[in-house]
Protein backbone atom coordinates (compact mmCIF):
# COMPACT_ATOMS: atom_id res chain seq x y z
CA UNK A 1 0.00 0.00 0.00
CA UNK A 2 1.22 3.24 -0.88
CA UNK A 3 2.08 6.10 1.72
CA UNK A 4 -0.78 8.07 -0.23
CA UNK A 5 -3.39 5.57 0.81
CA UNK A 6 -2.23 4.82 4.45
CA UNK A 7 -2.41 8.67 4.82
CA UNK A 8 -5.97 8.66 3.24
CA UNK A 9 -7.02 5.94 5.32
CA UNK A 10 -5.76 7.25 8.47
CA UNK A 11 -7.32 11.01 7.69
CA UNK A 12 -11.12 9.12 6.53
CA UNK A 13 -10.80 7.14 10.06
CA UNK A 14 -10.01 10.09 12.31
CA UNK A 15 -12.83 11.66 10.29
CA UNK A 16 -15.08 8.68 11.49
CA UNK A 17 -13.83 8.81 15.11
CA UNK A 18 -14.26 12.54 14.95
CA UNK A 19 -18.24 11.90 14.09
CA UNK A 20 -19.12 14.35 11.74
CA UNK A 21 -22.49 12.90 11.24
CA UNK A 22 -25.31 13.12 14.17
CA UNK A 23 -28.81 12.17 14.26
CA UNK A 24 -31.62 14.47 15.59
CA UNK A 25 -35.42 12.45 16.68
CA UNK A 26 -38.58 13.57 16.57
CA UNK A 27 -38.28 14.38 20.68
CA UNK A 28 -35.31 16.37 20.40
CA UNK A 29 -33.58 19.87 19.01
CA UNK A 30 -30.15 20.53 18.55
CA UNK A 31 -27.74 23.81 18.73
CA UNK A 32 -24.28 23.52 17.39
CA UNK A 33 -21.96 25.04 19.41
CA UNK A 34 -18.12 26.00 18.00
CA UNK A 35 -15.47 26.45 20.46
CA UNK A 36 -18.45 26.56 22.92
CA UNK A 37 -19.76 29.15 21.05
CA UNK A 38 -23.52 28.84 19.47
CA UNK A 39 -23.24 28.65 15.74
CA UNK A 40 -26.69 29.39 13.16
CA UNK A 41 -29.88 28.38 14.13
CA UNK A 42 -31.01 25.33 16.12
CA UNK A 43 -31.89 22.42 14.43
CA UNK A 44 -35.60 20.67 14.83
CA UNK A 45 -35.97 18.99 11.90
CA UNK A 46 -35.29 15.04 12.33
CA UNK A 47 -32.98 13.44 10.22
CA UNK A 48 -29.07 13.09 9.44
CA UNK A 49 -27.29 16.13 10.00
CA UNK A 50 -23.60 16.94 9.56
CA UNK A 51 -20.79 19.20 11.77
CA UNK A 52 -17.77 19.93 11.37
CA UNK A 53 -15.31 17.22 13.44
CA UNK A 54 -13.88 17.97 16.34
CA UNK A 55 -14.41 21.93 16.46
CA UNK A 56 -17.96 21.71 16.68
CA UNK A 57 -20.39 19.86 19.17
CA UNK A 58 -24.02 18.76 19.39
CA UNK A 59 -26.27 19.86 22.07
CA UNK A 60 -29.19 18.55 22.95
CA UNK A 61 -32.36 19.66 24.11
CA UNK A 62 -35.68 17.69 24.68
CA UNK A 63 -38.50 18.89 22.29
CA UNK A 64 -41.52 17.37 24.45
CA UNK A 65 -43.35 18.74 27.64
CA UNK A 66 -41.23 18.60 30.85
CA UNK A 67 -42.14 18.17 34.34
CA UNK A 68 -41.99 21.21 37.09
CA UNK A 69 -42.76 20.50 40.58
CA UNK A 70 -42.51 23.32 43.18
CA UNK A 71 -41.68 22.89 46.72
CA UNK A 72 -44.49 23.39 49.59
CA UNK A 73 -44.26 26.70 50.65
CA UNK A 74 -46.20 29.15 53.67
CA UNK A 75 -47.72 32.07 52.15
CA UNK A 76 -50.14 34.55 54.02
CA UNK A 77 -53.28 35.64 52.25
CA UNK A 78 -54.74 38.50 52.31
CA UNK A 79 -56.98 38.08 54.76
CA UNK A 80 -54.45 36.94 57.48
CA UNK A 81 -54.79 33.02 57.34
CA UNK A 82 -50.93 31.21 56.64
CA UNK A 83 -51.22 27.95 54.22
CA UNK A 84 -48.97 25.98 53.06
CA UNK A 85 -49.13 26.13 48.69
CA UNK A 86 -47.72 23.41 46.67
CA UNK A 87 -48.18 23.65 43.02
CA UNK A 88 -46.86 22.08 39.76
CA UNK A 89 -46.45 23.15 35.64
CA UNK A 90 -45.67 22.14 32.90
CA UNK A 91 -43.27 23.95 30.44
CA UNK A 92 -41.06 23.42 27.28
CA UNK A 93 -38.22 24.82 25.63
CA UNK A 94 -39.40 26.97 22.95
CA UNK A 95 -36.24 28.60 21.68
CA UNK A 96 -33.98 26.44 21.73
CA UNK A 97 -30.49 29.18 21.14
CA UNK A 98 -32.14 31.38 24.03
CA UNK A 99 -32.31 28.73 26.33
CA UNK A 100 -28.65 27.68 25.82
CA UNK A 101 -27.67 31.16 25.82
CA UNK A 102 -29.93 31.84 29.09
CA UNK A 103 -29.78 28.47 30.36
CA UNK A 104 -27.65 26.12 29.14
CA UNK A 105 -29.22 23.18 30.72
CA UNK A 106 -32.08 21.54 32.12
CA UNK A 107 -30.76 22.53 35.81
CA UNK A 108 -30.62 25.75 35.60
CA UNK A 109 -33.72 26.22 33.96
CA UNK A 110 -35.74 24.72 37.06
CA UNK A 111 -33.83 27.03 39.19
CA UNK A 112 -35.31 30.11 37.22
CA UNK A 113 -38.94 28.48 37.09
CA UNK A 114 -39.02 27.88 40.89
CA UNK A 115 -37.84 31.71 41.01
CA UNK A 116 -40.44 33.50 38.72
CA UNK A 117 -43.38 31.29 39.32
CA UNK A 118 -43.03 31.39 43.42
CA UNK A 119 -42.96 34.71 42.97
CA UNK A 120 -45.78 35.07 40.77
CA UNK A 121 -47.55 32.49 43.05
CA UNK A 122 -47.11 34.61 46.29
CA UNK A 123 -48.05 37.63 44.50
CA UNK A 124 -51.62 36.41 43.82
CA UNK A 125 -51.77 34.63 47.08
CA UNK A 126 -51.16 37.60 49.10
CA UNK A 127 -53.55 40.07 47.56
CA UNK A 128 -56.20 37.98 47.33
CA UNK A 129 -58.35 36.23 50.59
CA UNK A 130 -58.12 32.44 51.37
CA UNK A 131 -61.86 31.69 49.51
CA UNK A 132 -60.47 32.51 46.27
CA UNK A 133 -57.10 30.45 46.51
CA UNK A 134 -59.88 27.05 47.28
CA UNK A 135 -62.61 27.81 45.21
CA UNK A 136 -63.06 28.45 41.41
CA UNK A 137 -66.91 29.78 41.34
CA UNK A 138 -69.97 30.68 43.74
CA UNK A 139 -71.71 27.78 43.00
CA UNK A 140 -74.26 25.81 45.71
CA UNK A 141 -72.63 23.23 47.66
CA UNK A 142 -74.47 19.94 48.01
CA UNK A 143 -77.37 20.75 50.05
CA UNK A 144 -77.74 24.00 49.38
CA UNK A 145 -75.31 25.99 50.81
CA UNK A 146 -73.85 29.04 49.04
CA UNK A 147 -70.05 29.55 49.38
CA UNK A 148 -69.00 30.28 52.73
CA UNK A 149 -65.96 30.48 54.61
CA UNK A 150 -66.92 28.19 56.88
CA UNK A 151 -63.69 26.72 58.69
CA UNK A 152 -61.73 28.65 56.14
CA UNK A 153 -60.85 32.50 57.58
CA UNK A 154 -61.29 34.48 60.46
CA UNK A 155 -63.60 36.63 59.03
CA UNK A 156 -67.27 34.62 57.63
CA UNK A 157 -69.71 36.64 56.33
CA UNK A 158 -72.99 35.56 55.52
CA UNK A 159 -72.68 34.98 51.91
CA UNK A 160 -68.89 35.25 50.08
CA UNK A 161 -69.13 36.42 45.98
CA UNK A 162 -65.82 34.81 44.38
CA UNK A 163 -64.12 37.39 42.13
CA UNK A 164 -61.01 35.68 40.52
CA UNK A 165 -61.34 32.10 41.99
CA UNK A 166 -58.34 29.59 41.64
CA UNK A 167 -58.97 28.40 38.33
CA UNK A 168 -58.66 32.31 37.21
CA UNK A 169 -55.27 32.69 39.52
CA UNK A 170 -53.74 30.05 37.68
CA UNK A 171 -54.00 31.82 34.52
CA UNK A 172 -53.05 34.95 36.02
CA UNK A 173 -49.72 33.90 37.48
CA UNK A 174 -48.84 32.17 33.95
CA UNK A 175 -49.42 35.46 32.41
CA UNK A 176 -47.47 37.07 34.84
CA UNK A 177 -44.48 34.65 34.76
CA UNK A 178 -44.45 33.70 31.21
CA UNK A 179 -42.32 36.79 29.50
CA UNK A 180 -40.30 36.70 32.07
CA UNK A 181 -39.76 33.07 30.73
CA UNK A 182 -39.66 33.92 27.23
CA UNK A 183 -36.15 35.65 28.18
CA UNK A 184 -34.49 32.27 28.56
CA UNK A 185 -36.49 30.37 25.97
CA UNK A 186 -39.21 28.63 28.07
CA UNK A 187 -42.91 28.43 27.59
CA UNK A 188 -44.88 27.78 30.39
CA UNK A 189 -47.83 25.26 28.67
CA UNK A 190 -49.78 24.68 32.13
CA UNK A 191 -49.75 26.03 35.71
CA UNK A 192 -51.85 24.35 38.80
CA UNK A 193 -52.03 24.37 42.59
CA UNK A 194 -52.34 20.69 43.87
CA UNK A 195 -52.81 21.01 47.20
CA UNK A 196 -53.20 24.10 49.43
CA UNK A 197 -53.26 23.22 53.35
CA UNK A 198 -53.01 24.77 56.55
CA UNK A 199 -50.12 25.55 58.57
CA UNK A 200 -49.79 23.22 61.36
CA UNK A 201 -50.63 26.25 63.78
CA UNK A 202 -53.75 27.09 62.94
CA UNK A 203 -54.82 23.53 61.68
CA UNK A 204 -55.97 22.61 64.96
CA UNK A 205 -58.12 25.70 65.43
CA UNK A 206 -59.62 25.21 62.14
CA UNK A 207 -60.35 21.71 63.21
CA UNK A 208 -62.19 22.22 66.14
CA UNK A 209 -63.98 25.40 64.62
CA UNK A 210 -65.75 23.05 62.06
CA UNK A 211 -66.25 20.49 64.59
CA UNK A 212 -68.10 22.55 66.25
CA UNK A 213 -70.10 24.34 63.30
CA UNK A 214 -70.88 20.49 62.02
CA UNK A 215 -72.23 20.10 66.00
CA UNK A 216 -74.07 23.08 65.17
CA UNK A 217 -75.56 21.65 62.03
CA UNK A 218 -76.76 18.30 63.50
CA UNK A 219 -78.03 19.88 66.20
CA UNK A 220 -80.32 21.73 64.15
CA UNK A 221 -81.13 18.81 62.04
CA UNK A 222 -81.82 16.39 65.07
CA UNK A 223 -84.27 19.57 66.40
CA UNK A 224 -86.01 19.55 63.32
CA UNK A 225 -86.10 16.04 62.93
CA UNK A 226 -87.91 15.66 66.32
CA UNK A 227 -90.42 18.69 65.35
CA UNK A 228 -91.19 16.80 62.58
CA UNK A 229 -91.40 13.55 64.21
CA UNK A 230 -93.91 15.51 67.18
CA UNK A 231 -96.09 16.26 64.20
CA UNK A 232 -96.47 12.83 62.65
CA UNK A 233 -97.30 11.36 66.05
CA UNK A 234 -99.73 13.82 66.31
CA UNK A 235 -101.30 13.61 62.90
CA UNK A 236 -101.16 9.80 63.75
CA UNK A 237 -103.23 10.35 67.35
CA UNK A 238 -105.41 12.08 65.47
CA UNK A 239 -106.05 9.59 63.07
CA UNK A 240 -106.31 6.67 65.25
CA UNK A 241 -108.97 8.84 67.20
CA UNK A 242 -110.81 9.75 63.87
CA UNK A 243 -110.74 5.92 62.99
CA UNK A 244 -111.59 4.57 66.50
CA UNK A 245 -114.58 6.79 66.46
CA UNK A 246 -115.96 6.21 63.44
CA UNK A 247 -115.43 2.27 63.99
CA UNK A 248 -117.51 3.23 67.66
CA UNK A 249 -119.71 5.07 65.50
CA UNK A 250 -120.78 2.35 63.65
CA UNK A 251 -120.33 -0.93 66.12
CA UNK A 252 -123.10 1.74 68.05
CA UNK A 253 -125.75 1.50 64.70
CA UNK A 254 -124.67 -2.37 64.30
CA UNK A 255 -125.54 -2.85 67.72
CA UNK A 256 -128.56 -0.88 67.79
CA UNK A 257 -130.37 -2.14 65.15
CA UNK A 258 -129.23 -5.50 66.09
CA UNK A 259 -130.92 -4.91 69.44
CA UNK A 260 -134.22 -3.43 67.63
CA UNK A 261 -134.24 -6.70 65.22
CA UNK A 262 -133.50 -8.99 68.51
CA UNK A 263 -136.42 -7.18 70.87
CA UNK A 264 -139.01 -6.99 67.83
CA UNK A 265 -137.88 -11.03 67.15
CA UNK A 266 -138.93 -11.06 71.01
CA UNK A 267 -141.89 -8.90 71.04
CA UNK A 268 -143.20 -10.73 68.17
CA UNK A 269 -142.53 -14.04 69.66
CA UNK A 270 -143.97 -13.10 73.09
CA UNK A 271 -146.83 -11.53 72.02
CA UNK A 272 -148.24 -14.90 70.66
CA UNK A 273 -148.00 -16.37 74.20
CA UNK A 274 -148.04 -13.05 76.79
CA UNK A 275 -148.63 -15.25 80.02
CA UNK A 276 -145.73 -17.36 78.85
CA UNK A 277 -143.53 -14.21 78.19
CA UNK A 278 -144.35 -12.75 81.91
CA UNK A 279 -143.65 -16.56 83.24
CA UNK A 280 -140.07 -16.58 81.28
CA UNK A 281 -139.08 -12.77 82.64
CA UNK A 282 -140.12 -13.83 85.88
CA UNK A 283 -137.75 -17.01 86.06
CA UNK A 284 -134.91 -14.82 84.63
CA UNK A 285 -135.96 -12.29 87.63
CA UNK A 286 -135.61 -15.44 89.78
CA UNK A 287 -132.53 -16.36 88.46
CA UNK A 288 -130.85 -13.02 89.04
CA UNK A 289 -132.03 -12.31 92.53
CA UNK A 290 -131.81 -15.14 94.30
CA UNK A 291 -129.08 -18.04 94.80
CA UNK A 292 -129.31 -20.39 97.77
CA UNK A 293 -128.17 -17.74 100.48
CA UNK A 294 -130.70 -15.76 100.09
CA UNK A 295 -133.69 -15.41 102.01
CA UNK A 296 -136.84 -13.27 101.23
CA UNK A 297 -140.38 -12.94 102.98
CA UNK A 298 -143.24 -12.57 100.59
CA UNK A 299 -147.10 -12.68 101.22
CA UNK A 300 -149.03 -14.99 99.02
CA UNK A 301 -150.66 -12.21 97.02
CA UNK A 302 -147.15 -10.96 95.56
CA UNK A 303 -146.50 -10.87 92.36
CA UNK A 304 -143.41 -11.80 92.50
CA UNK A 305 -144.27 -14.75 94.51
CA UNK A 306 -147.20 -15.76 91.81
CA UNK A 307 -145.77 -18.26 89.74
CA UNK A 308 -143.98 -19.51 92.79
CA UNK A 309 -147.92 -20.13 94.33
CA UNK A 310 -149.27 -21.20 91.50
CA UNK A 311 -146.63 -24.12 90.33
Amino acid sequence: MSRIAVIATILVALFLFAKPFYTVDETKQVIITQFGKPIGEAITDPGLHFKLPFIQNANYFPKNLLDWDGDPGQIPTRDKTFIWVDSFARWRIKDPLQFYKAANNERVAQKKIDDILDAATYNFITSNDLIEVVRSSNRLFKGGQEAQTVGMSKNKPDKVQIKLGREKMTRKIMEQAAPKLEDFGIEIVDFRIKRVNYVEQVRKKVYERMIAERNQISEKFRSEGKGESKKIQGERQKELRRIQSEAYKKAEEIKGKADATATKIYADAFNKDPEFYSFINTLNIYKKALDKDTRIILTTKSDFFKYLNKY
